[in-house]
């Protein structure tokens, strides 16, 4: 059986500092990664997707963390096709990429060069051995289809060698017509398959399908299951308590995929105050990790 890591999709978020789960003495920057580590195995880091990554932090990361601690970086949006702020890019890349503005597509000549600073800032995670995976979570508008398949293997090209996974936001990837070829797809391109826990009363449910198109990895993220997902604020959007029967419907399905891939990565996205460590901490209970 491969091994099962449960995590948080962040270590930083303010709402969970603010909770208090942080203990005195260990809330600094340092001391909150060294306590979280002591709690779990595995981490996302989603301030990527807003921002370049810097090599400074990568060393740092894996520093603060011990031998065999897994991080699974989120791809910076430009690269999955959200939009993004000139601010968020290099300061001698940002005249290029606001010339582009309101334009087709993204000149991939910059994704190259955004792809090759993104990629060489990881590099010393990478090398201390903490890296998991690189999370490319593709937008609503990404619709099944030939643009989509084609943008999707130029992502995957552009990040040769380096190991991915795969997050659908629009629910049209899962749907009964079309599970297969897009597990197929996921599977061609050597990435490992997300699946979701979301509400799924709204259009934008994505369902919560299982498809292990990696015998490396395979990533559960919940998000929670709130209603107001898409809409409000960012803790309107991600308010929810797992009880104790939501995260017990999972644990046949995740050992089920622990049974065919070598790391299954759980992680806990309901981020407001500290819900996602309870949550987190109430699986590995369940999963009998701890």
């Amino acid at each position: 059986m491969g091994e099962i890591r449960v995590g948080t999709c962040s270590w930083t978020d303010k709402a969970l500092v603010a909770s208090g789960w942080y203990p005195k003495g260990q809330r600094d920057a340092e001391g909150r990664l060294r306590y979280y580590a002591t709690r779990f195995p595995v981490v996302e880091v989603d301030s990527t997707y807003y921002g370049l990554p810097s090599g400074r932090n990568s060393l740092l990361w894996a520093e603060r963390t011990p031998e065999g601690f897994r991080f699974d970086v989120k791809a910076f949006s430009l690269l999955t096709g959200h939009p993004t702020r000139p601010e968020a890019l290099p300061a001698d890349l940002r005249q290029a990429f606001a010339r582009q503005r309101g334009r087709e597509g993204v000149d991939p000549g910059l994704l190259d060069e955004v792809w090759t600073r993104y990629s060489a800032a990881l590099a010393p995670l990478r090398e201390a051995g903490r890296l998991g995976t690189l999370l490319f979570q593709f937008p609503h508008r990404l619709v099944p289809g030939a643009a989509a398949v084609e943008f999707l293997r130029r992502c995957r090209e552009r990040a040769a060698g380096w190991p991915v996974a795969v997050e659908f936001r629009n629910p049209g990837w899962w749907r009964e017509d079309q599970v297969d070829a897009t597990a197929a797809l996921l599977r061609e391109l050597d990435a490992a398959s997300v699946a979701v826990d979301m509400t799924q009363t709204l259009t934008t449910s994505v369902p919560p399908v299982v498809r292990v198109t990696s015998p490396d990895l395979a990533l559960v993220r919940f998000h929670g299951r709130n209603t107001a997902w898409g809409t409000g604020t960012k803790e309107e959007r991600f308010r929810h308590d797992y009880t104790p029967e939501e995260l017990s419907e999972w644990v046949p399905r995740v050992r089920e995929t622990a049974e065919r891939a070598k790391e299954v990565h759980v992680l806990f996205n309901n981020c407001c105050g500290d819900a996602a460590v309870r949550a987190a901490e109430s699986m590995r209970r369940l999963l009998d990790l701890s």
